[in-house]
Parts: structure tokens; sequence; C-alpha cells
């Protein structure tokens, strides 16, 4: 995470200036129509399916709310501009490295809806066609890209390669659209990537699944939500309650009806209608649940992510 916010700081001056160009930073104002403004940063990937589909179905408009979406290629990137009010709410935000802002005390997190769980084969370990990696133990020192350095995705293969008993790989932090190149250059003898990535790399350059991403002891674990502050949430709290009702209404279509997520994918990801017919998605809970957040935040610090233990109950926003 160290290494993640250092590299941010540029990206989020970059993130503020436009924000400011496209009037970011809703905290509750008045829009046109009488909705209330809520500026909210994304990843574009299926994370955030319900963050789109609560749009373009007008769940946001019926509870009075005028969302203004940012894309972001990482959610570590609108930290900063959450922490200062630049955005009020960060969607598909990787729990790990939130939670370990509110623990250093950079960031008063509050969960407002959960994003998704882990399913399998959402995100993947593949290697090139023509790899000599031909088992799980085979990655033990090789290099494996991750979006960012001690965070979910290195947390969740940990997991399941000690539940093997297989030595671990070293990491290397690229950017979900770097992997592909990073892994035909031979930067990397693996990456691990999500969807709509994982996909896309297979595709593109033949690479194998050497392991489902998804697979135990991690299955159905919670990796992303919706995010925002202690401060939005007080000072907000029926626009709070208003967005997580939208995007909770939102999950429980994406989680009943996946060809809707697949419809909504290629409107703000760059995966064709093709591809988005056959891609892995993620489980998309229709409520949040502290207790399977608990098993998030246990083996945060089983590994040595969190300091102390954390009770995820008290930063739900109710």
């Amino acid at each position: 995470m160290r290494t993640g916010i250092g590299k941010a700081v540029a990206v989020a001056a970059a993130l503020a200036l436009l924000l400011a160009a496209c009037g970011g930073g809703g905290g509750g104002s008045a829009s046109a129509g009488g909705r209330t403004k809520i500026t909210v940063a994304a990843l574009p990937l299926t994370d955030s399916a319900a963050l789109y589909l609560a749009r373009d179905r007008g769940l946001f408009a019926k509870e009075g709310l005028d969302v203004r979406i940012q894309p972001v290629q990482q959610s570590i990137q609108a930290l900063p501009a959450l922490a200062n009010g630049q955005v009020d709410v960060i969607a598909s935000a990787n729990y790990v490295t939130f939670l370990q802002a509110d623990e250093k005390g950079t960031l008063d997190l509050r969960i407002l809806a959960e994003g998704v769980r882990v399913a399998p084969h959402m995100m993947d370990v593949l290697v090139p066609k023509d790899s000599g990696i031909r088992t799980v133990a085979d990655l033990a020192g090789k290099k494996v890209a991750v979006n960012i350095l001690n965070n979910i995705q290195s947390l969740t293969l940990n997991a399941i390669l000690d539940a093997k008993g297989v030595g671990r790989p070293l990491y290397r932090q690229i950017a979900f659209p770097q992997m592909g190149p990073a892994l035909e250059r031979g930067q990397v003898d693996a990456v691990h990537a999500v969807e709509p990535f994982d996909s896309a790399i297979r595709g593109e350059l033949k690479a194998k699944a050497l392991l489902d991403g998804g697979s135990a002891p991690v299955q159905s674990l919670p990796i992303s939500g919706y995010v925002t502050t202690q401060k939005f949430a007080a000072g907000h709290p029926k626009e709070a309650a208003a967005f997580r009702r939208a995007i909770e209404a939102a999950s429980k279509i994406a989680a009943q009806d996946p060809g809707a997520v697949r419809e909504e994918l290629p409107k703000y990801t760059k995966v064709t209608a093709d591809q988005a017919r056959s891609i892995g998605l993620p489980a998309y809970p229709a409520a949040t649940d502290a207790a399977q957040l608990r098993r998030l935040t246990e083996l945060m610090k089983k590994q040595g992510l969190l300091k102390t233990a954390l009770d995820p109950a008290t930063l739900l926003v109710r």
C-alpha cells in the first residue's frame, strides 16, 4: 500500500484537475431537476456493474440522486480525492487498501454497500502458452503481476497457495491494462488478472489459466465495495442511504440476471459484446454482510496487512 499511495499522488493531482473541470465533488449539492449530486470514482471492471446498472436503469434518479461517474484505473488513485472531498464515493474500491488507510488514520472509512465477492474464474493466474510453469507449485519464486502490491490479489493468492502447501511468488505491481504487454514481453512470469482483462489476455495472447483465483479457501470472500468517509456519511445520511438502496437494488438485478451485467459491460469497459457473453463474473451480494467482511479482515490480520483486529460492522453505514 505504501508504494501504491506514493505512486498515486501525481495521479491524484491530475484527477483533481479533471474533477474540477467536470464539476466533481458533489458533496450532496443540488443539481438540475432538484436531485442531489454525488460524484463517484469507479474502475472499468465487472466490480462496478451495479453502479452503471443503477444509473442506466434510473435507480439513482428514483432515489433523488444525480450520480456523476469519474473513471479511474486504480481505486487507490482516488483515495486522496475521497479524503479531501473531491469525490463522495469510490466504487469497486478494493477493501484491503481502504481498511489499511483507515487503520493508519489517513482515511475515516465508511462502507456504504458491498460491491462484489469472489466467484469462480472472475480472476485467474495466467501464464504464456509456452510457459515452463505447469503446476501451481512452479509459481514459487516466480514474478507474478498484481494490480497493487500487498493487496487483495496477493492476499487471496497467498491464501490459496498456503492451503496447498506450496511456496509463494514474487509480486510485481503492474496495472491491469498493462499486464498483457508485460506478460508478452517477459517482464513477468505470470499475471493475476481480473475480468475483463483476464479474458482479453487469454484471447489475445492465448495465455493459459494456471489457477482459478476464486478457489478455496477464498470462495465468496468480499473483495470490493462502495466506500465513503465518515464526514460524508454523517453529513448526508439521507443521500448515503439512498445511494445504498439504489446499489443494492442494482446488485439484486445483477445477481438474478447475469445477462444484464453482460449487456452493461461494453458500455463502460473495453470488452466487446461477444467477449462480455463469456467472461467470468463475480458474485453481486444484494446486502452487506458483516460476518463475510470479517472473513476478509481476519485474513488480512493473519497475513500482516492489518496490525490489529477489526470489527467491520463498526464501519457500515446503516
